[in-house]
C-alpha cells in the first residue's frame, strides 16, 4: 500500500536546467509500494540511509533508469534518497555512456560510476540538511558534465524540438532541417539518447497527456488537444506505456508525487 502524502519531499531553491532534483524521506512505519511510470527523462536515485529500495525484486541503494523505461515496481520503507530527472542531453555525459546502453533498463548506479557512487552516498549520509545534500549532488553533476562528452548538436536540437512541441512535431521533417539524412538522424539519436525520434515523441506526448488526465481533464479533451487521432489512440498509447487504462493511469501514486516533487 502507498501513502505518498506521508512522504517528506524537499526541493532545491535553484536547479540546473535539465536536472530536476528532489529529496525524499519515506517513513519506516508506512512502507510505499508503487509503480514507476515512464517519464521523458533519465531517472537517477541515490539512497543515503541504510535501507535499500526494492526495485522489481532487486535491492538497490542507487539506480539509473533509461529514457522511456518499462514500468517497474518499487518498494521503499524508511528510505532517504535524492532523485534526479535528467534531460537525456545531460544524462549522456553525466552517466558516461551512450543511452542506448541503458535503453529501457534499470541499472544499479554503482555499475556506471563504480566507487564514485558509494563515495557520494557517504557524503550525503553525513550531510545534515537537504540544501547541503543538493549542493553535493550538484557538485557531482558539474564534475561529470565537465569530464563527459556531449551529444551531437543536431541530436540536441531534435530533442528540444520534440520536447517543446509536447511530442506533436512531425519527426520525419526534422532530419531535413538538420541537414542529415533520415537514416543518420535515427542512428545517431537512437545511439546517444536510447530511443528513436518517433518513440521519443510518443513518450513526450504520453507524458503531457497523462499529466493532464491527473489534473482532471477529460480523455476526450486530452486526445483532441494532444495530437491523438481519437480517444482510442490515446487509450492505446497510455496502455503501451503504463499497462493500464487512462482512468487507472491518472490515479497512479507515482504521478501524484510529481505534483509535489516536480510541480508544473
Amino acid at each position: 500500500m502507498s501513502d505518498t502524502a506521508a512522504w517528506e519531499i524537499a526541493r532545491p531553491s535553484r536547479a540546473r536546467p535539465g536536472a530536476d532534483m528532489a529529496g525524499f524521506r519515506i517513513p519506516g512505519d508506512r512502507p510505499a509500494e508503487l509503480r514507476a511510470i515512464p517519464h521523458p527523462a533519465v531517472t537517477v536515485a541515490v539512497e543515503f540511509g541504510d535501507r535499500p529500495v526494492a526495485v522489481g525484486g532487486r535491492r538497490m541503494t542507487s539506480l539509473a533508469a533509461g529514457l522511456g523505461f518499462t514500468v517497474f515496481r518499487v518498494r521503499a520503507e524508511g528510505v532517504d534518497c535524492v532523485q534526479l530527472r535528467l534531460s537525456p542531453l545531460l544524462a549522456h555525459p553525466v552517466l558516461g555512456l551512450p543511452l542506448a546502453e541503458l535503453r529501457g533498463q534499470v541499472l544499479a548506479l554503482d555499475d556506471l560510476w563504480g566507487r564514485g557512487t558509494s563515495a557520494l552516498r557517504e557524503r550525503l549520509h553525513h550531510a545534515r540538511t537537504w540544501p547541503e545534500r543538493f549542493a553535493l549532488v550538484e557538485a557531482e553533476l558539474a564534475a561529470r558534465l565537465d569530464a563527459g562528452r556531449p551529444v551531437d548538436p543536431e541530436v540536441a536540437w531534435v530533442w528540444r524540438e520534440i520536447l517543446g512541441s509536447h511530442g506533436r512535431v512531425r519527426v520525419r521533417e526534422l532530419a531535413a532541417r538538420t541537414g542529415w539524412s533520415r537514416q543518420r538522424l535515427w542512428s545517431r539519436f537512437g545511439a546517444q539518447l536510447g530511443l528513436t525520434p518517433k518513440r521519443a515523441a510518443m513518450l513526450v506526448r504520453f507524458d503531457h497527456a497523462v499529466h493532464r488526465l491527473v489534473r482532471g481533464h477529460s480523455a476526450a479533451r486530452v486526445a483532441a488537444e494532444g495530437g491523438y487521432a481519437d480517444q482510442s489512440h490515446l487509450h492505446h498509447e497510455i496502455r503501451a506505456f503504463t499497462g493500464t487504462t487512462p482512468v487507472a493511469a491518472a490515479g497512479e501514486p507515482w504521478l501524484a508525487v510529481d505534483e509535489r516533487a516536480w510541480p508544473g
